[in-house]
C-alpha cells in the first residue's frame, strides 16, 4: 500500500478539505452578515452618498425632504423636494430642484465606488441659470477635482424647466418648456448624451436636439461644454412684432455654455412684413455665436435669400440692459437685388410700382421697447437703383413725355400726351434712383436724393414721415434742353430771352423744385423763394 492510499494520508485530506469548509463558511457568513448590515443600513448609505456626490458635484448645499428605500426586489428609492442651493450665490434661487426621483439597481452595487445605477426617473425638474454678471465665484485651487461617487447609466426626465434669470429686479426671466429629457452616461469628469424635447419661447416653436453636455463645470458652469445637432420647427414668427410666417430650421452646434458656435438654415416659406402682408419665401444661411445662459446672438454673418434677391448681414440681438425684450442691431449690404422684392415685402401694393436692380447698404438698429417698430427702428445708408421702370402704364407713358421734353422733343411729348397713337404701349424709359438716408422717429430723411432719366435729373433733399402725413423735398430739375425748346409752340418762342437766365450748372434748364404735403396729397412745384 502506498502513502497516497494510507491511512494517514486519507486522514490528512479531510483535514484540508474541512479546513477549506470552514474558511468558505466563515466568508460566506462574513458575506452574509455585511450584506444583512448593508440592507439594514441601505437607506442611511444611499441617501449618503446621493447627498454627498450631488454637494461635492453641483458645490452646493442639498435639501430633500422625502427619500424612501425597499430592498424587496433589488434596491428601489424614491424621493422628492430635492432642492440645489450653489454655496457661491446663496442669495439666488436654487440652481436645481426636483419635485420627484425613483432609481432601481442592486444591494451589491451599495458596496461598489462608484457606486452605479442603470436608469434615474426624474418628474418636475427645474434648472435655473443666474445671470452671468452675478456670478462672483472665486477660482478652485489649482488641481482640485470633484468625483461624483455614482455612474448612471440613463437619466429621464418627462418634464422640464429651463430658466435664464434675469438680472433686473422684477424683470420675467427666460422660460424653455422641455416635454422630454434623456441623458446617458452621467458620471464624473466626463461628458453625457442627452435628447431633448423643448418649446422656444419666441419665436415659439418646437426643438428636438441631440448631442453631448458637460463634464459639468461647478466653479464656473457657464464654461461647461456642449456640442449637437438641432432642429427647430413650427417657429410662429407672429410672436415677435411687425412680422409672421412659419420657420423650420436646422444646424449644429459646439463650444461652451455662453459661447456656443451655431452653424445652420432657416426656411420660412410664408414670411412677410405685417406693414405689406404680401409673402415670400425666405431662406437663410447663418454662423453665429450663441451665449446659451442668456440668448445673446452674434451673427457673423447671415445670408439670406428671396426671390431674386440676396443680401449679406452682420450684427448682433442681445437682451437689453433693462431686460425688457432685445436689442437688434445689423450691418446689411445687398449687391444682387430687386426693388419690386423690397416693394412686395414693404409696401401693400401689388403688383409694386417699380422694377429693376438694386443695391443697398445700411445699418438696422432696433431697441427694445414697448412701442411700435416703426416708433423704434432707425436706419442709416446708402442705395442705388439703376436701370428700372415703373409697371403702371400711365406712371410709365408720364416718364417718357418728361424725357421727351426735357430733350427737347416737344412734338413727341404732345403726341404721347393726346394720345394720338393709344394702342401703342409707351417706352421702358431707364430710371436710375440714387440716395442716401436715415431713419429715426418714424421719420425718414434724403441728405441726397437723385432721380435721373434720360434727359433729365432731378436731385432733392429733404424729409418724409412713414404715416404719410409729412412730405417735405426741396431741391432742382436739370433738363438737358433750352426752356423754350421743353415748351415749344408760341410759348417756347416768347420765353427764349429767359434760357441764358435758366441755364446753370451745365443744364440747358435748371428749376428750383418743392415736393410737399401728403402721401395721399402731394404738391409739387416750383420753389420760387430761391
Amino acid at each position: 500500500m502506498n502513502d497516497s492510499q494510507s491511512p494517514e494520508a486519507a486522514k490528512r485530506r479531510f483535514r484540508r478539505f474541512a479546513v477549506a469548509i470552514v474558511i468558505a463558511a466563515a466568508f460566506a457568513g462574513a458575506f452574509l452578515i455585511a450584506l444583512q448590515i448593508a440592507i439594514r443600513h441601505a437607506p442611511e448609505i444611499v441617501r449618503k452618498r446621493v447627498m454627498q456626490g450631488l454637494s461635492e458635484r453641483f458645490d452646493s448645499q442639498v435639501q430633500l425632504s422625502e427619500f424612501d428605500v425597499s430592498v424587496r426586489h433589488g434596491l428601489d428609492v424614491s424621493g422628492g423636494g430635492l432642492v440645489l442651493h450653489s454655496n457661491r450665490d446663496p442669495d439666488l434661487p436654487p440652481q436645481l430642484i426636483v419635485d420627484h426621483f425613483h432609481f432601481h439597481t442592486s444591494v451589491l452595487e451599495l458596496l461598489r465606488k462608484p457606486m452605479h445605477i442603470h436608469l434615474v426617473q426624474l418628474s418636475g425638474l427645474t434648472l435655473n441659470v443666474p445671470p452671468k454678471n452675478e456670478r462672483q465665484w472665486p477660482h478652485n485651487k489649482k488641481g482640485r477635482r470633484t468625483h461624483l461617487p455614482v455612474v448612471i447609466d440613463t437619466i429621464q426626465c418627462d418634464h422640464a424647466l429651463l430658466t435664464l434669470l434675469n438680472s433686473t429686479p422684477g424683470k420675467r426671466p427666460m422660460i424653455f418648456t422641455i416635454h422630454g429629457l434623456t441623458l446617458k452616461r452621467a458620471g464624473s469628469h466626463r461628458p453625457m448624451l442627452f435628447h431633448a424635447l423643448l418649446i422656444n419661447p419666441r419665436p415659439v416653436g418646437d426643438i428636438e436636439t441631440d448631442g453631448h453636455f458637460g463634464p459639468w463645470n461647478a466653479d464656473h458652469p457657464n464654461e461647461t461644454p456642449l456640442d449637437g445637432k438641432y432642429s427647430f420647427q413650427n417657429a410662429d414668427l407672429s410672436t415677435t412684432k411687425g412680422i409672421s410666417g412659419t420657420l423650420s430650421s436646422e444646424g449644429r452646434f459646439s463650444g461652451q455654455l455662453d459661447s456656443l458656435a451655431v452653424d445652420g438654415h432657416t426656411d420660412t416659406p410664408d414670411f412677410s412684413v405685417n406693414v405689406s402682408g404680401q409673402k415670400v419665401a425666405l431662406h437663410t444661411d447663418f454662423h453665429a455665436i450663441v451665449n446659451g445662459t442668456n440668448g445673446n446672438t452674434y451673427l457673423q454673418p447671415v445670408k439670406a435669400r428671396f426671390l431674386q434677391t440676396r443680401l449679406t448681414a452682420t450684427g448682433y440681438v442681445v437682451r437689453a440692459a433693462n431686460g425688457n425684450g432685445h436689442h437688434i442691431v445689423l450691418n446689411i449690404v445687398l449687391n444682387h437685388g430687386r426693388i419690386q422684392d423690397l416693394l412686395r415685402l414693404g409696401t401693400a401694393t401689388q403688383p409694386p410700382v417699380m422694377d429693376g436692380p438694386v443695391r443697398l447698404t445700411t445699418r438696422f438698429d432696433l431697441p427694445s421697447g414697448s412701442r411700435s417698430v416703426s416708433h423704434r427702428l432707425a436706419l442709416q445708408g446708402n442705395f442705388a437703383v439703376d436701370q428700372a421702370s415703373f409697371t403702371n402704364p400711365k406712371w410709365e407713358r408720364s416718364v417718357e413725355e418728361l424725357s421727351l421734353r426735357s430733350q427737347g422733343n416737344v412734338r413727341g411729348a404732345r403726341e404721347l400726351a393726346q394720345g394720338v397713337a393709344p394702342d401703342i404701349a409707351p417706352k421702358s424709359v431707364p430710371i436710375s434712383v440714387h440716395g442716401t438716408f436715415s431713419l429715426a422717429n418714424q421719420t425718414l430723411t434724403f441728405s441726397k436724393l437723385d432721380c435721373t432719366v434720360p434727359g433729365a435729373k432731378v436731385l432733392l433733399t429733404g424729409t418724409y414721415a412713414l404715416n404719410g402725413k409729412s412730405l417735405d423735398m426741396r431741391g432742382h430739375a436739370r433738363m438737358q434742353a433750352h426752356l423754350s425748346n421743353i415748351v415749344g409752340g408760341w410759348r417756347g418762342k416768347l420765353l427764349r430771352p429767359a434760357d441764358a437766365f435758366f441755364a446753370r450748372h451745365g443744364a440747358g434748364t435748371e428749376v428750383p423744385l418743392k415736393i410737399s404735403g401728403t402721401k395721399s396729397s402731394p404738391h409739387i412745384g416750383l420753389n420760387f423763394h430761391r
